[in-house]
C-alpha cells in the first residue's frame, strides 16, 4: 500500500450522509433532490439509526434510484445484508460492524466498501490491508449528528496521504467555513450531515457553499 509515485490528487469531493431518522421519507426525497441539483456530490451514506429493516429498506428504494440517476454512489450505513438485498454500491462499517473481509464476501469485488478509523492510523492500516475502499478519520469538529468519542487532527489526513493509496474520508462537524482546511490537509472527500440539512437557506445553497469552499 505505500506509495512509490505522487500523482497528481483529484479535487476534494462532498460525501452526503443522511439524518439518522428520517421521519418523512416522501418530504426528505425532495430534499436529496434539491441537495444533489446543488453542486458535485461523490457518495450517499444511508445512515438510519435504531430503526426496523424494513424502514432502511424502503429508504434505499425511495433515495437510491435517485442519487444514482446523478451518478452518485449509494453506501449503506453498517449493514451488509440489507446493503446487498437493496442494490446499493456499497457499506460502511464502524469498527463494530463487521469485517471488511466478510462483507466483500458478501457483496462481491465491486463493492464500495468503507471504514470508520476515529483518529487512529493504525486502524486505517488494517482497513486497508483487510481490501477497504477507503477510511474515514474524525471526528475533526463538534458536532451535534452523533456522539463524539474521538476527536482527529487534520495531521492524521496529511500523513495518510503521503503514505498510502486509498482514499480517505474527513467526518465531524464539517461545513462551509471549515471544508477547505481539511481538503489542504489531505482528505479526498469530506462527509456532511447537518450542514446540509439543517442549512437555513436549504439543502442546495449548502451544497453549493460547500462546492464552493472547497474550490477555492
Amino acid at each position: 500500500m505505500t506509495k512509490t509515485t505522487t500523482p497528481a490528487r483529484l479535487p476534494c469531493r462532498l460525501y452526503l450522509i443522511t439524518p439518522p431518522a428520517i421521519p418523512d421519507l416522501t418530504a426528505f426525497a425532495a430534499r436529496l433532490v434539491e441537495a444533489l441539483e446543488g453542486g458535485d456530490v461523490a457518495a450517499l451514506q444511508i445512515r438510519l439509526k435504531d430503526v426496523p429493516d424494513v424502514d432502511v429498506r424502503r429508504a434505499v428504494e425511495v433515495l437510491a434510484p435517485l442519487a444514482q440517476a446523478r451518478g452518485v454512489a449509494v453506501i449503506l450505513n453498517d449493514r451488509a445484508d440489507l446493503a446487498k438485498v437493496t442494490g446499493c454500491d456499497g457499506l460502511h462499517l464502524g469498527q463494530q460492524d463487521g469485517s471488511v473481509a466478510e462483507a466483500r464476501r458478501l457483496l462481491g469485488p465491486d463493492a464500495m466498501i468503507g471504514v470508520t478509523c476515529h483518529d487512529s492510523r493504525h486502524l486505517a492500516m488494517e482497513a486497508a490491508e483487510a481490501g477497504a475502499d477507503y477510511v474515514a478519520f474524525g471526528a475533526f469538529f463538534p458536532t451535534t449528528t452523533k456522539a463524539v468519542d474521538y476527536t482527529a487532527s487534520p495531521d492524521v489526513l496529511t500523513i495518510w496521504q503521503e503514505t498510502m493509496e486509498i482514499p480517505c474520508v474527513a467526518i465531524g462537524g464539517i461545513d462551509a467555513t471549515n471544508a477547505w482546511a481539511l481538503a489542504e490537509a489531505g482528505a479526498d472527500f469530506v462527509a456532511v450531515s447537518s450542514a446540509v440539512w439543517s442549512h437555513a437557506a436549504g439543502p442546495a445553497e449548502a451544497v453549493r457553499a460547500l462546492n464552493a469552499a472547497l474550490q477555492a
